[in-house]
């Protein structure tokens, strides 16, 4: 039998986890699915103070944000209990270690009948609010801020303005100087916000700056998460190609009428792993680039972002590989890159779009078998992108160093003995088909588990 999920009266508060409400005197007060998870955990473990570490794994379990995501949903539940971050009677900051809810009369009660709300919200008691509380609010929201504490100010004034109505504030806003940046951190705080209204940009005066700082305060904020991603993509990838590689050589070793040596295997180990390493960087900067800065249409941002890393990386190595054989040995084959980084890159943006549409507030970091099924998604996108790349003509890397090595005298990466354990009497349509798949999603595989790599935030 399953155990009764108690309710927890505190002040004019009810706070039923099973009914997933907060009520002040009877009436509804918003608070976003994720606040209020880190409300009823702070309630549930009042007795003792409550590591950033412990919340980030229990309520942000399923994505990683920055620090600043923890320090707005703190500010958005002080602010909706009436509570004051210097005078705390609910949610006090533990210096260096987390926070701790410090109201000492919390009752615990059945949660078996139902509280009715009552029909408008009555917030909590608060100081009067001055004639015009949107002007000074909208001064604060108009500056750029010039640090980290500057910057949760700013957004605190956002937060306020959506509470006092977002379109009055935009209204007031109007085109006055610095409206643009007033815009953007409206329109990023407006997803943390409850009751906040819609932010648009386009149609709105000055789209282009907008959207600029925009995307400028979301990069900002998660700089260190995304660089983190974007190494552990690199990573997997790299050792996905590594594998890749030393599977080839030994399948190339062992083939009949293959006359390779065992050099071969940490040559196309290095090969492997440094073309996927390079893609993986590429492919994982432009996920978490876009997935940084998305918050709507957020599967076309990964889809473009993804596409613009691997192609970028893709036509670099491409220009690099032909200038080197050219300039050094005097070989001039047909390289491929930039147009199969575009194919893969967007296919790893779809595959994980796909399967981490859910994930809103931060960085997808899905755990268990849904980070499995995510690795299983990006992987066979991939590998149907290769698919088709191969069929199209195109070679990936297997196919380049096959066309390098006949371009030569005396090599012994020719992967005819490969080709013909699938039965062509040399590297054809079949054989790059089957090798060009196999690359393809051993890539999105590495990639994808380099990429959801869970770190302390």
């Amino acid at each position: 039998m399953t155990p009764a999920v108690p309710r927890y009266r505190f002040s004019q508060f009810i706070l039923s986890p099973r009914r997933r409400v907060l009520l002040c005197n009877g009436a509804e007060l918003p608070l976003i699915p994720r606040y209020f998870d880190l409300l009823v955990f702070l309630v549930e473990h009042r007795h003792e103070a409550v590591h950033r570490r412990d919340i980030f794994d229990k309520v942000w379990s399923d994505v990683v944000v920055s620090d600043s995501a923890l320090s707005q949903a703190i500010r958005t539940i002080r602010r909706t209990l009436g509570d004051d971050s210097r005078d705390p009677r609910f949610i006090s900051t533990v210096s260096r270690h987390g926070y701790r809810f410090v109201f000492d009369h919390v009752v615990e009660e059945e949660d078996a009948a139902e509280v009715r709300p009552a029909t408008a919200a009555v917030a909590p008691v608060a100081a009067p609010a001055p004639a015009d509380a949107f002007e000074p609010l909208l001064q604060r929201v108009t500056v750029l801020p010039a640090s980290t504490a500057g910057e949760e100010q700013h957004r605190e004034a956002a937060e306020l303005l959506h509470a006092l109505g977002t379109a009055e504030a935009l209204r007031r806003l109007g085109t006055r100087p610095g409206h643009a940046v007033a815009r953007a951190v409206l329109r990023d705080t407006r997803w943390e916000t409850p009751g906040a209204g819609p932010v648009p940009i386009l149609g709105a005066p000055s789209p282009l700056a907008t959207a600029w700082a925009l995307v400028g305060f979301r990069i900002r904020r998660t700089a260190r998460v995304a660089g983190a991603r974007c190494a552990g993509a690199t990573i997997g990838a790299g050792a996905a190609g590594v594998l890749g590689g030393v599977a080839g050589g030994l399948m190339l070793m062992a083939a009949p009428t293959s006359g390779a040596s065992v050099a071969v295997v940490p040559v196309l180990a290095v090969i492997g792993g440094g073309c996927a390493a390079a893609g993986g960087a590429g492919v994982g900067t432009g996920l978490s680039v876009a997935e940084s800065i998305a918050r709507s249409r957020r599967a076309l941002a990964l889809v473009a972002g993804a596409a613009i890393g691997g192609g970028l990386v893709g036509f670099g190595a491409q220009w690099i590989s032909r200038w080197g054989l050219a300039a050094l040995v005097g070989l001039q084959v047909e390289v491929g890159g930039g147009v199969e980084g575009l194919a893969i890159g967007a296919a790893a943006g779809l595959g994980y779009a796909a399967v981490t549409g859910a994930s809103l507030g931060g960085l997808a970091t899905p755990r268990g078998r849904q980070r499995l099924q995510t690795a299983a998604a990006v992987s066979l996108a991939c590998g149907v992108a290769a698919l088709g790349l191969t069929l199209a003509g195109r070679l990936l890397v297997g196919g380049t160093v096959h066309a390098i090595a006949e371009a030569s005298q005396g090599s012994q990466m020719l992967l005819t003995p490969l080709a013909r354990l699938v039965g062509e009497p040399d590297f054809g349509p079949l054989s790059s088909a089957v090798l060009g798949t196999g690359e393809g999603a051993l890539f999105g595989l590495g990639l994808t588990m380099g990429l959801t790599r869970r770190f302390r935030a």
